[in-house]
């Protein structure tokens, strides 16, 4: 992993040098310098609209996507996938059998075992190892004749994994991937994350609404609210962006109450987020640096109000 300052484009659409664009497709080859570049895509629905999504991740780097639940996160990556059909926008991404996918929901046969599961799918996958397979089944705790439908909801989570790894990919896209295990199971799966990562040409793009799993890896994070990038920066950056700010009844003035965002207020007091040039501008309050989590709470409020 590293430290993207020098990257502050990742979700505004700019980037170093690419392709020519072309429609949005799954199968195009990426640049160089980003294993994955999403430029102005955009998908309507009838209740909700993907607008203008700018997305890079380059190689060697974890970029976090995260956002409130309805954000537009899996449809931002079920385009990137082929999953869903954009209305317009170009995605630049590795042929898919150099793509290593996990998503919230696995799309394993129930009656199948994790035996004839690599069956099924090792022939599309020219790098497939059998021997990282099985060595992934047996540090996860995974036996190879047990059927899919009788693992546990980590078990299935890390078996999607299993097969991830399995085809020795480029790119992993994860979706929700901890949503639901336990903190341990999700602390051993960052840890797999991790050592695919002592691979400076591997990628991570990595979406949860699970914020403290990002803290512990993520070198970018993009926000999404409301279909849009809301908020761009190294995760280091992000957090150095913002303050939480806390202060009494009587100080919550009407300035503060037009400038903090995801405004909080309670019997002896109130608490928002602000940008640092503001907030280290006020005397008598309580300012202190937030959690990814705060401030992916305050953007989200900020842009609904």
């Amino acid at each position: 992993m590293n430290t993207p300052t020098d990257r502050s484009d990742l979700g505004t659409g700019a980037r170093d040098s690419g392709p020519t664009e072309r429609p949005a497709t799954n199968d195009a080859v990426g640049t160089d310098a980003d294993a994955l570049t999403i430029t102005d895509l955009v998908k309507r629905f009838d209740d909700f609209t993907l607008e203008g999504i700018d997305l890079q991740v380059p190689r060697g780097y974890v970029v976090g996507l995260v956002g409130a639940n309805g954000s537009g996160k899996t449809t931002t990556i079920g385009c990137a996938l082929g999953l869903v059909v954009p209305g317009s926008g170009t995605i630049d991404i590795p042929p898919m059998d150099r793509v290593g996918v996990v998503l919230d929901s696995h799309y394993f046969v129930p009656w199948w075992t994790p035996t004839s599961l690599e069956n099924a799918v090792r022939p599309f996958y020219p790098r497939w190892s059998p021997e990282r397979y099985r060595s992934l089944l047996v540090r996860f705790g995974i036996k190879t004749g047990t059927k899919i439908q009788d693992l546990s909801r980590g078990q299935t989570m890390r078996l999607q994994l299993a097969v991830a790894l399995a085809h020795d990919p480029d790119l992993l896209i994860l979706d929700e991937p901890t949503s639901g295990l336990d903190p341990l199971a999700r602390d051993g799966f960052v840890d797999v994350i991790a050592d695919f990562m002592t691979d400076e040409s591997h990628s991570v793009l990595f979406s949860t609404h699970i914020t403290a799993d990002l803290e512990k890896i993520a070198d970018h994070v993009v926000v999404l609210a409301d279909g849009r990038v809301a908020a761009t920066a190294s995760t280091a950056d992000l957090i150095e962006q913002y303050r939480l700010v806390r202060g009494g009844p009587d100080e919550l003035t009407d300035e503060l109450r037009a400038t903090l965002l995801g405004l909080r207020e309670h019997p002896v007091g109130f608490e928002g987020l602000a940008r640092s040039g503001d907030a280290d501008s006020w005397g008598g309050l309580v300012v202190e640096a937030p959690s990814l989590d705060q401030i992916v709470v305050g953007i989200a409020k900020g842009v609904a109000s």
